[in-house]
């Protein structure tokens, strides 16, 4: 109609205006929503930033910080995924929600010839925690396992198997002499899988359709988990004790021995200096003297939503934030361990990380918490049958235990 004229000038006088306020390189150019957990130190910013520059106008990387608790962020996630949320380009998942966002469709796959490459380099144990039913969903960004830290000027080297520390924390003679994790909460599933893995044990059948939990290797943690709760070194809150409760309270100078993550250094180094001038690391003790121990991998892994608007360019985004020089930046200002061997004999990252050989050597060795869609209610059930430690009683439980991950597995009551 005539009469809208001036309206549709007004239009196109106000669209122009919006231009011409608008940064030359953003007229057009798609934003990639990171969904990711709040990373402190901005090495995750600096990433998207590089990698935004080095698109070179084809996309803008921009980050949507999700909380710092695992369960909080897998909680956002999967509400968020199960709406089809467009929003979401790009996701930093735990390595434990592979199967999980896959078999839901949530995630998109990685053609081979884009991860050959991509891959090329990258610790083994990474690349299996992104794989599933034999196909890769994510590219690896960091890792990280845990070690033995310890007092070097209270012993006078380290313990190389769980009855030897005992026996070297219980001679202390102190309280919480030794600090592991003893909650009710994933870090009370890391600890049980890494010590049957430690053992030869499994969880899961291999194929992760079926459950493992052999009677002796199984009996055989429980007993020893029963014994790190009763020992006179075991912290007194161990019901409660997570790793950062051991971090802080080993940065009292009374602890002598810690199993947690690499982070506990800088923070030694930061608020107790007197401490980490005496911290020294070792591999987590083995539970048999003829089998090397086993540890748990962790990290953050990036793949691309399904729903996204642009996941060819998610896809090209990822690729280069999990480069080697975004990954060196994530290590020096982020304290988080590389994916990529060869990073760990960086003089960069080696500064950073002074235990890089004993933290590689772990990595390379690392063990896998069960890959299967329903893996979230299997920590629950292992850790709800496990928890108090000094009440278990390793032949009852062996058969509680396993009931509890079949009754999981198949999605059989709630935890």
């Amino acid at each position: 109609m005539p009469s809208s004229t001036p309206y549709r000038w007004l239009a196109l006088l106000m669209a122009l205006l919006n231009n011409a306020c608008t940064p030359q390189e953003e007229v057009g150019t798609p934003v990639l929503h990171w969904y990711v957990f709040d990373e402190r130190s901005g090495a995750f910013q600096q990433a998207a930033q590089n990698c935004s520059e080095q698109s070179g106008g084809r996309y803008r990387l921009k980050l949507t910080p999700l909380p710092s608790d695992a369960d909080q962020q897998r909680e956002q996630l999967v509400r968020r995924l199960a709406a089809r949320d467009r929003d979401i380009d790009l996701i930093g998942m735990d390595v434990i929600w592979t199967a999980e966002f896959a078999e839901a469709g949530w995630i998109l796959p990685w053609a081979e010839t884009r991860t050959t490459r991509a891959t090329s380099g990258m610790l083994p144990a990474a690349i299996t925690s992104a794989t599933y039913r034999k196909r890769i969903w994510a590219l690896p960004f960091t890792s990280n396992a845990q070690l033995l830290w310890y007092r070097k000027d209270r012993i006078g080297s380290p313990p190389k198997t769980w009855d030897a520390l005992l026996d070297m924390a219980e001679n202390i003679g102190v309280p919480g002499a030794l600090q592991v994790q003893g909650q009710r909460y994933e870090g009370l599933t890391v600890f049980f899988v890494s010590l049957l893995a430690s053992v030869g044990g499994s969880v899961l059948s291999p194929d992760g359709l079926g459950v493992s939990l052999a009677q002796q290797p199984t009996r055989e943690v429980l007993a020893l988990l029963k014994r790190i709760a009763a020992s006179p070194a075991a912290d007194p809150g161990l019901t409660g004790s997570r790793e950062d409760q051991g971090r802080l309270a080993f940065e009292t100078g009374t602890p002598v021995f810690m199993i947690n993550y690499s982070y506990v250094w800088p923070s030694a180094r930061l608020n107790a200096p007197d401490v980490a001038a005496q911290m020294a690391w070792a591999r987590w003790p083995a539970v048999s003297k003829n089998r090397p121990s086993r540890v748990t991998i962790g990290g953050i892994n990036l793949a691309v939503g399904a729903y996204s608007r642009h996941p060819e360019l998610a896809f090209e985004a990822i690729t280069c934030l999990t480069s080697s020089d975004n990954q060196i930046l994530a290590a020096q200002l982020g304290g988080l361990p590389p994916t990529r061997q060869a990073l760990y004999h960086n003089p960069a990252v080696r500064k950073r990380f002074p235990m890089a050989d004993t933290l590689l050597e772990t990595l390379q060795n690392a063990v896998q918490r069960p890959q299967t869609p329903v893996y979230n209610d299997i920590s629950l059930a292992i850790s709800h049958t496990l928890h108090p430690l000094a009440e278990i009683d390793p032949e009852t439980d062996t058969l509680r235990l396993r009931k509890a991950v079949e009754r999981a597995l198949h999605s059989e009551g709630l935890f």
